[in-house]
């Protein structure tokens, strides 16, 4: 089963030019995603458009973040990437005559639209900037044990 990681991705990228001092060019952030420069300036220019990373062409240039952290939600850049399918479930329609295809589609259907409303609401309550705090702290840790365990 092929699933979207566009979000994923993205939102990996978006961590690392926060740590970055300045632009980080395409090349580098497709690096980082291990794919082409091309899909990553295709993926940006969806950020671009609403406001969330900007670009500047030329020596110097690259990829920067126009937004602050903790008013930018996953539900935000889900949107901005342009709404990928969240389940990969999907219904049969071999026969919309039959009225048992048609209990189990609706059952599903509903079900499906539950589950997207609940985790659209989760990514609404979840920023950058908490995804910043959870790996800092887990690179600070890791920090920490690799130093002490140096030291011993």
């Amino acid at each position: 089963m092929n699933r979207d990681s566009r979000l994923s991705g993205i939102l990996h990228v978006l961590l690392h030019m926060a740590q970055a001092d300045g632009p980080v060019t395409s090349e580098v952030l497709a690096q980082a995603m291990t794919t082409n420069p091309t899909v990553i300036r295709r993926i940006m220019a969806g950020l671009r458009e609403a406001g969330y990373v900007r670009s500047e062409k030329g020596h110097g240039g690259g990829w920067t973040l126009s937004c602050r952290l903790d008013q930018v939600t996953l539900r935000d850049i889900y949107q901005a990437i342009g709404k990928p399918t969240l389940l990969a479930i999907g219904l049969r329609d071999d026969n919309p005559q039959c009225l048992v295809e048609k209990a189990v589609n609706k059952a599903l259907a509903d079900s499906f639209a539950e589950a997207e409303a609940l985790l659209l609401k989760r990514f609404g309550e979840v920023t950058l900037a908490d995804l910043n705090k959870t790996f800092a702290a887990g690179y600070d840790n890791r920090i920490n044990h690799m130093a002490a365990h140096a030291q011993s």
